[in-house]
């Protein structure tokens, strides 16, 4: 299994990532992007400057906080870090491409559905992860993926890092600390 991932293959997962997002939407049409915060907030914002350089000339963008609508937040602590969701577009009948930077679980993606529901009925949610890790404890699936782990050990972690938030761009794989 490889477990580090550098700044030319975050690069080429991206790119790969935002041309099966582009064949899948017409690029006339209205996309609202949304992105989980903090990493699937920069992914958005990546994609959504991707589909920008392929045509895309109405995409409507977003980011959403799940923090309050997670299964663990006792868990977390007393004072959860609560950042500001910012939707701001009528999401009703249009399609939606939520993102995030890591699938495991599905519990994160279960969160972000029930938070989009609070601000209205899209027309559909297509799911975009950079890297999907398999690990599911509830049926969700993403849409588009950019690379797909099949082999990471449950007490392993897929860390990705991105310069906006992290001063680099990698992926990598490796035991809990």
């Amino acid at each position: 299994m490889r477990t580090q991932y550098d700044a030319d293959d975050v690069r080429r997962l991206v790119a790969a990532l935002a041309d099966k997002v582009a064949a899948a939407f017409k690029p006339d049409q209205p996309l609202g992007v949304i992105g989980i915060r903090t990493r699937g907030e920069v992914l958005a914002n990546r994609l959504a400057a991707a589909l920008a350089a392929k045509g895309f000339s109405h995409l409507l963008r977003g980011v959403l906080d799940i923090t309050l609508y997670r299964d663990d937040l006792s868990e977390i602590g007393p004072r959860p870090l609560v950042r500001p969701t910012a939707i701001d577009f009528n999401i009703d009948r249009v399609p939606i491409l939520l993102v995030d930077d890591v699938l495991f679980t599905g519990r994160s993606i279960r969160a972000a559905l029930n938070a989009i529901t609070d601000f209205g009925r899209p027309g559909a949610i297509r799911l975009a992860i950079l890297v999907d890790r398999g690990g599911r404890e509830i049926p969700i699936q993403p849409d588009f993926t950019a690379l797909t782990l099949t082999t990471v050990p449950t007490d392993y972690r897929v860390k990705v890092k991105l310069t906006e938030t992290d001063g680099t761009d990698e992926i990598n794989v490796g035991p809990k600390a």
